[in-house]
């Protein structure tokens, strides 16, 4: 013979019921809490993550600032350079086209040199007497003029070497005529010198000089 199952009673259903709405609770509450804290911890996320995005944008800022500052200092490097530079070829290309005068000068013969060299024979005449010999009134009227002109124009000639030296000596210009002009000038000095010190020392033309 089969057993009858046991029918539940309506008492028996209501307490059944009654004792599986605390546990929905407590579910309902676990979920709830679950989900506060996990919006609060994306809470968190997010404010940490903002303070990160400031400082990276203030060091974008910053690395913008100093790239700015680094521009105005290779614009004013560039700028004092341009200047020092264009000052510094003025310089050389007056200093070779003067070097080259003075070469010129040197070799032609300068008025203060004349001026010079007539005071000096006029001197050689005063200091002479009717008692000196041909000889000694040539060497002091025409021998001391000849030689002083010599000097004079022999100083000139060491300028002009001494200057297109210099010149030369610089650093290379930007004008490319400045370098022609400084060796010529230098090698006009040193003509003018060399032609200067023949004639102090009379290796060109001896002075005149009487029969015996």
């Amino acid at each position: 013979m089969n057993p009858t199952p046991e029918t539940e009673t309506p008492e028996q259903t209501t307490a059944a019921a009654n004792d599986a709405k605390p546990l929905a609770k407590d579910l309902s509450k676990e979920t709830a809490d679950g989900t506060a804290e996990d919006t609060a911890t994306k809470d968190t996320a997010t404010e940490d993550v903002a303070p990160t995005a400031e400082a990276a944008d203030g060091s974008a800022a910053d690395h913008a600032v100093d790239d700015e500052d680094e521009d105005d200092a290779a614009y004013d490097d560039d700028a004092t350079a341009a200047a020092t530079g264009s000052s510094g070829g003025l310089g050389t290309a007056a200093a070779a086209v003067l070097a080259v005068c003075l070469g010129v000068v040197a070799l032609t013969g300068t008025w203060s040199s004349r001026v010079l060299g007539e005071r000096q024979g006029l001197v050689g005449q005063l200091k002479t007497g009717q008692s000196a010999t041909a000889e000694q009134q040539i060497s002091a009227i025409y021998g001391d003029a000849w030689h002083l002109t010599a000097l004079v124009n022999g100083g000139f000639a060491l300028v002009a070497l001494i200057i297109g030296a210099i010149a030369l000596a610089l650093p290379r210009p930007r004008t490319a005529w400045v370098r022609p002009f400084a060796l010529a000038g230098a090698v006009l000095g040193l003509l003018g010198l060399l032609m200067s010190l023949g004639m102090y020392f009379d290796l060109f033309a001896a002075l005149p000089s009487t029969a015996s």
